[in-house]
This record gives structure tokens, C-alpha cells and sequence, in this order.
């Protein structure tokens, strides 16, 4: 059947080559080469119109929601903190709908960083046991946890840093950047059970994930992460 394919979320940015200076659909390789070396096909989403993503949801395998500049605070009835990237509403649109669409259509999905703020509009300690040493760079935090989704790891200063969305076949955020370190556990799940989807699709109603705050906190360096 082939590599399953898994899309990776991007943003429209200006970038040059040679003398041209054009916007364009950008993320960083870290992502494709970690979704490639799990054996997954990685292909990058640009923010399109809410029209174009169930074409786009009904053509992938598996979802990475990546990380990025800060979700707009307003989103979550927050004001914008003084070290708040300024918002890319486009971005946080797209992502709000395709994160839904993939709750409603069972896709697997991993949700980094960034994107586990876009979910939070155990598996994760299976996979990675109670422990782990994670790279992870972020000031902003899960303040309170969207209903459906479950807290399962932490700082030892209990900062939420590893979410579960209850119920889904395969629907896991984290605060750190796994792509950037050397433990591909979290992506080689996703392909694992990105095939295991395509090989037995199903259908589920709209899941009922809805937003809560978050808190800012200046976090940066490796961390000690306690899973539940």
C-alpha cells in the first residue's frame, strides 16, 4: 500500500530566491525528516479556505499539528501578554477547522507545541514510559484543560505538558519539540497507527473539544517530563 501519508501543518511566510522575493508555504525540515525516518510521506498543508479542508483531511493518513509563533490569546478570552508573537490569524483559523475536521473524521493526529494549544481549543505514557528528557523552548501553557482532553504528563513544576484526547483512535499533544531530538517513539505511533487507519477507516460524531485559557510561562532548555 505505500508509506501512509501524513500532512504537516505550515505557514505562508516571505522568502527569497536569488533576487525574488515571494510569500511562500514554509516549516521547518525537522518535521518531514522525522515523519520520513518514522516511514511515513510527509507533505506540508499551506493555511487554505475552510472549503478546501475536508478534500484535504479525506486525502491523508495522519496529521502533524506543528509548533510556531503563539496562538492569538483572544481565542481563548485571554489578553495578549507582552511577550505574545503577534497573532497570524490566517494560520490559527486553518488549523481551528482542520483540527475539528480531524476529530470528526478519527484521523490520527500528534499535536506539537503550538499545536497542542490549537487541540486544547494514557497513551502517551505507554509510549514513553513515566519519565523522559524532552528539548523544548515556549512561553506560552495549558492553563486549563479543553474538555475531552486528558492531562498525562507534566514538569516537575506541573506544567501541563502532554495532552490526550479521550476516545479518539490516536490523539496526542505535547508542549516539547520532539523533532528536534534523537527519540522518534511519538512519530513512529503516528505512521503506525496512520496505516492501522487506513487499513480499517471509521467514522465517529463531532467530538465535543471546546477552548480553555492558558497561562504564559517563560520555559526553555530540557526538561524533566512526568508522565501519568
Amino acid at each position: 500500500m505505500g508509506r501512509p501519508i501524513i500532512g504537516i501543518t505550515g505557514e505562508l511566510e516571505a522568502a527569497r530566491w536569488g533576487n525574488w522575493i515571494r510569500e511562500a508555504v514554509v516549516s521547518p525540515v525537522s518535521y518531514t525528516r522525522a515523519v520520513e525516518r518514522a516511514g511515513g510521506t510527509p507533505v506540508i498543508l499551506p493555511p487554505v479556505p475552510a472549503s478546501s479542508v475536508p478534500v484535504l483531511i479525506a486525502g491523508l493518513n495522519g496529521l502533524l499539528l506543528t509548533g510556531g509563533r503563539d496562538v492569538d490569546p483572544s481565542l481563548y478570552n485571554e489578553a495578549q501578554h507582552d511577550q505574545t508573537d503577534l497573532p497570524d490569524h490566517r494560520r490559527d483559523r486553518f488549523e481551528l477547522i482542520l483540527t475539528r475536521a480531524a476529530i470528526e473524521a478519527d484521523l490520527p493526529f500528534l499535536a506539537i507545541n503550538r499545536g497542542m494549544h490549537i487541540l486544547n481549543e494514557s497513551k502517551l505514557g505507554r509510549l514513553l514510559g513515566e519519565t523522559v528528557q524532552a528539548p523544548a523552548s515556549h512561553h506560552q501553557a495549558i492553563n486549563a484543560v479543553g474538555t475531552g482532553l486528558l492531562a498525562v504528563a507534566w514538569t516537575h513544576d506541573q506544567v501541563v505538558e502532554g495532552v490526550e484526547l479521550q476516545g479518539h483512535r490516536f490523539g496526542l499533544g505535547v508542549q516539547w519539540n520532539p523533532e528536534d531530538g534523537d527519540d522518534a517513539r511519538l512519530f513512529e505511533a503516528l505512521v503506525t497507527e496512520s496505516e492501522a487507519a487506513r487499513a480499517q477507516p471509521t467514522s465517529r460524531p463531532q467530538s465535543d473539544v471546546t477552548p480553555r485559557s492558558k497561562r504564559a510561562a517563560k520555559r526553555h532548555a530540557t526538561r524533566s517530563l512526568r508522565g501519568a
